[in-house]
């Protein structure tokens, strides 16, 4: 694989799709970077994971939604490797609930992590690509970033954003060597969706055409291909894995 060397910095890589994206990456070769927040026993699974198949990582503590911690994350990651080759925006949170009983708090989470934390990454690490004349960015988004889901307003929201700044960001550095795309995961089988019962994952998996919830991998092989040489001529696309529930 093309990818074997490349560093490959995956944030929110502690558990769910991030987890199964640093796993795959490491098994071609990739050195895999972890960012995490909190969930620092989480990270350790991760890194655990990697290095039973052979593969290296580190990780890195970071608010990806705070702006000077992302900088100086990168600036720590671009001094010790001497580049960034990809660039995986993978963090999230989401909250469920009827928008008039969300709070400003819940609001300002939401964005600095799923939007903001995309803004921030991608700044900071772009410069470094406009040099190197290539580079690789994939932002994970959502299928409700292009239909909106009842009782995830804000989440959708922040989603359609992301979807946005992926197609003005590639037509933005096209021209650099540097592609932007983003994937668009149905429903995933995470932690993330813990909060459904039995008979409500049931009645979900009815209305999703493959009748099953996704995995990670299949997010984490598609990241692969876009990481890679296999598709040196996509930008700007916005792709969905959704087991053709849209």
């Amino acid at each position: 694989m093309n990818i074997k060397g490349k560093i490959v910095l995956i944030t929110g890589a502690a558990r769910g799709i991030g987890r199964s994206i640093a796993i795959e990456l490491a098994k071609v070769g990739a050195i895999v970077l972890i960012n995490y927040s909190k969930d620092e026993e989480g990270a350790d699974n991760t890194l655990n994971s990697i290095k039973e198949i052979g593969g290296y990582g580190l990780k890195f503590k970071c608010d990806i939604g705070n702006f000077k911690e992302t900088h100086e994350m990168l600036r720590v990651i671009i001094k010790t490797f001497g580049r960034i080759d990809i660039l995986v925006n993978n963090a999230g949170v989401s909250k469920i609930g009827l928008l008039m009983d969300m709070t400003e708090e819940n609001w300002d989470n939401l964005m600095n992590v799923n939007l903001k934390g995309v803004f921030n990454s991608c700044h900071a690490v772009i410069p470094q690509m406009l040099k190197q004349e290539k580079g690789s960015i994939i932002n994970i988004s959502s299928i409700w970033g292009s239909v909106g889901a009842s009782c995830e307003v804000i989440y959708s929201a922040s989603k359609g954003g992301v979807d946005a700044f992926t197609r003005a960001l590639a037509k933005e550095l096209g021209s650099s060597g540097i592609r932007v795309n983003a994937i668009s995961p149905g429903v995933i089988e995470t932690e993330m969706n813990n909060f459904l019962n039995s008979e409500e994952k049931k009645l979900l998996e009815e209305e999703i055409p493959m009748r099953r919830f996704g995995e990670g991998e299949d997010v984490a092989k598609l990241v692969i291909f876009l990481a890679g040489e296999e598709s040196k001529y996509i930008t700007g696309q916005v792709i969905k894995v959704d087991g053709g529930i849209l």
